[in-house]
């Protein structure tokens, strides 16, 4: 049993609000600076494929930094992990906005992924909290607080750079960070009880980990599902001002679609998690992305081309990922709770690698006269995958715990 969480006690677990924040001042970082990559490629006399590392490498970065973070906060705690990346990221934050050159602007952006600490400790905080079907619940009303951060980001991000320019976001982001670091000293408590594991027991608890069908299976869910959003930001950015021709101001519009769909998928994993088993809800949340995404591929393939039909129907894709995603990360933190920052983290950077990886295909296989369907067809495909990951699970175990 944990204590209660009282706001703004470090005493005690944090609040759910601190949670949300946590997480979401990492989905920010991820989506806020998108509208301005044509203007950033510009400003630094380079090429869009340059300037789009700022998010595939930083994805790298980020899924390389999960091996370690649930390591280090299974054994030294959450609270000292997460104040020191949130110090870690501001800083970062502040390198970037006065870069002089594009090397420069993306070691720093490299460094902003010390943010990930948010989304992976977030998971992990809430599985120590509760059991796995609840964690499921809370997972979902986390992010679905979390998700209204990343919808109206590249609003706010084009809003921004139609203003002032790119250098305002990062000023942004940097308040942002310095305020949730500010609310996570108040706020958060410790939940690892006692000194954690050592770094030679986790050791030894990886295999029986890594040999686990049904981490493979919920991490492989996770990682395609993801994997097509992640696909989604690394060529919108490009489709929006280059194919639709639409302002910054639109393209920050246009690039909150999918979160509005991902908060109402919150809400459904929120509400029904419990009731319908988390191997289910992860698997109709992945049929609902793949209709989505096949939808629009048809629509386009037949000519009708038009940003209101493709971001309109990347509603589908976020609906789907909020179902999908709290679910398949409440599976794979339950294979093993005793590793459950071990598992976020190394779950996360599967799930995290493989988005990396299709954004930078995306990024790449895009030109003016492909239009959309390269980044149709990724979307459409990965999304059925994902369906195919959680039914391997379902087919080998039935229920979590069986």
């Amino acid at each position: 049993m944990t204590t209660a969480p009282r706001f703004l006690d470090r005493t005690t677990p944090p609040h759910i609000l601190t949670l949300m924040m946590l997480a979401g001042i990492s989905a920010l970082n991820m989506s806020i600076f998108l509208p301005s990559l044509n203007h950033m490629a510009a400003y630094f006399s380079t090429s869009y494929s340059v300037m789009q590392f700022a998010l595939s490498g930083y994805l790298v970065a980020t899924a390389l930094l999960q091996l370690v973070i649930g390591p280090i906060s299974d054994r030294f705690g959450r609270r000292p992990m997460v104040i020191g990346s949130l110090a870690i990221f501001v800083v970062a934050t502040i390198g970037a906005m006065l870069a002089p050159s594009v090397g420069v602007f993306l070691a720093f952006r490299m460094m902003q992924a010390a943010v990930a600490t948010g989304i992976v400790l977030s998971r992990a905080i809430v599985r120590d909290m509760v059991p796995a079907a609840e964690a499921a619940s809370m997972i979902g009303y986390v992010t679905m607080g979390m998700s209204l951060i990343p919808m109206v980001g590249p609003m706010i991000g084009g809003v921004l750079e139609q203003s002032f320019g790119w250098h305002a976001t990062f000023a942004f982001l940097a308040l942002a960070g310095t305020g949730v670091l500010a609310l996570v000293f108040a706020d958060q408590g410790e939940t690892i009880a006692g000194k954690g594991l050592s770094f030679r027991q986790q050791l030894k608890g990886y295999p029986g980990l890594l040999a686990s069908p049904r981490f493979w299976g919920y991490s492989a869910c996770a990682a395609f599902g993801s994997g097509a959003f992640f696909a989604l930001l690394g060529g919108s950015s490009f489709i929006a001002g280059n194919v639709f021709g639409l302002t910054p101001l639109w393209t920050g519009i246009a690039l909150g679609s999918p979160a509005m769909g991902y908060m109402f998928g919150n809400y459904l994993s929120g509400r029904y998690s419990v009731r319908l088993g988390i191997n289910m809800m992860a698997l109709l949340g992945a049929l609902v992305a793949t209709a989505g995404m096949g939808l629009s591929l048809v629509i386009s393939l037949a000519g009708f081309g038009h940003p209101i039909i493709f971001f309109g129907l990347c509603t589908a894709l976020g609906l789907g990922n909020g179902m999908m995603l709290p679910n398949a990360t409440s599976g794979l933190l339950s294979v093993r709770p005793h590793l459950a920052g071990t598992a976020s983290g190394l779950g996360g950077a599967i799930m995290i690698g493989g988005g990396a990886a299709l954004s930078a295909l995306a990024g790449s296989m895009l030109t003016v006269e492909t239009g959309t369907l390269p980044l149709q067809v990724i979307m459409f495909v990965t999304s059925g995958m994902a369906a195919v990951s959680i039914l391997l699970v379902m087919r080998r175990v039935p229920r979590i715990g069986a």
